[in-house]
């Protein structure tokens, strides 16, 4: 089933882009559009809700990368879509975070982008769409961290110290928030 829900957002994105004027509102609406639909049929089961999300979130990632859209751009759109979908289903928002973070990097990260900085747009994502419906940005912080390092690990080797690195030196997230959440997840450091 979570392929088939992969497949059917990369298609439904790439049908949505082609040839629009704004792409990344196209991306938005189709990935809000995608939540909406796959969670109207899952039910309420946070594991589904998370893995339901994370292959739209991931379906959504490599539609925009077979049309050229730029990982940034596409990270923060994608997880907008997620918030405003499971929101508009009275779906549990920080699984949702979480679930869109993971599949944002495992989708960059599947097309051979850079998964450091789809982790830093998956979470700028996160609190920049939060309070739009409500939910509490840095607990939104917290939940795309934790989704970015889960899916760095399932990707293996340094992932999650490229992950890690680049959320701890962008100047685009507000450190503090994302040193909190990083300590919360066990991972705020590696041992080589």
């Amino acid at each position: 089933m979570l392929s088939r829900i992969i497949d059917e957002t990369t298609n439904a994105v790439v049908s949505a882009v082609k040839g629009v004027g704004n792409v990344f509102q196209a991306l938005t609406d189709t990935v809000k559009d995608q939540v909406v639909n796959v969670l109207s049929g899952t039910g309420e089961v946070a594991g589904s809700l998370i893995e339901s999300v994370a292959s739209v979130a991931s379906g959504a990632v490599r539609g925009a990368g077979e049309v050229g859209a730029s990982v940034t751009e596409t990270a923060q759109n994608t997880m907008s879509g997620v918030i405003q979908g499971v929101s508009q289903v009275g779906g549990d928002v920080l699984d949702a975070v979480r679930g869109g973070a993971h599949g944002i990097v495992k989708g960059v990260s599947d097309t051979g982008g850079d998964i450091g900085e789809a982790a830093v747009s998956a979470v700028q994502g996160a609190i920049n769409s939060a309070g739009d419906v409500g939910a509490d940005s840095a607990a939104a912080a917290h939940a795309a961290v934790s989704g970015t390092l889960d899916a760095a690990t399932d990707i293996g080797g340094d992932a999650v110290n490229t992950v890690r690195n680049a959320l701890l030196s962008t100047a685009k997230l507000p450190r503090d928030v994302i040193e909190s959440a990083l300590k919360g997840s066990g991972k705020e450091e590696k041992e080589e």
